[in-house]
């Protein structure tokens, strides 16, 4: 047990963190038409090895979780087709960029959630996940994406690659 975590949890974490972190570095390069190639690609192979890793941990009955996996493994199968089979052309830069976003929000999303599950102060403010501290940072969490979305939208220039 490394930090209480079996080294399979501490790996699934670590991708995480991983992903999160690049993405939102490329999410800094997206919003001013630059690809980033490398955050993006680092981005898009550990968030895509999170999700897949999240499915091998044991489970009986359908939770959030899955159904989380379920929806990022989706979004991140149109990333990495508009990216990497359609280059960007046309909508498929869009379609890029919106659910490239979506899967680094649900990840994001996630964090936050285990945040206030595993943090002691955090638990502390909100010990079922339905307290007002944690719908804030939720709640605050999706206001800053959607206006990611919204600066992405608005972009007029092609991305360059």
């Amino acid at each position: 047990m490394i930090f209480g975590m079996s080294p399979f949890t501490l790996f699934h974490v670590v991708l995480s963190l991983i992903g999160i972190a690049a993405g939102f570095v490329a999410l800094g390069g997206w919003l001013g038409g630059h690809l980033r190639s490398g955050w993006t690609a680092v981005f898009l192979v550990t968030t895509i090895a999170t999700t897949l890793t999240g499915f091998l941990f044991p489970f009986s009955v359908f939770t959030p979780a899955i159904g989380f996996g379920i929806i990022s493994t989706v979004v991140l199968a149109v990333a990495v087709f508009a990216l990497y089979r359609k280059h960007l052309v046309g909508r498929w830069r869009l379609a890029f960029l919106l659910t490239a976003l979506a899967a680094l929000y649900l990840n994001t999303f996630v964090l936050i959630v285990q945040a206030f599950q595993k943090v002691g102060p955090l638990n502390v403010l909100a010990p079922t996940g339905t307290e007002p501290p944690f719908a804030v940072a939720q709640g605050l969490l999706l206001l800053g994406f959607i206006a990611a979305g919204y600066r992405l939208t608005r972009r007029a220039t092609p991305m360059a690659i």
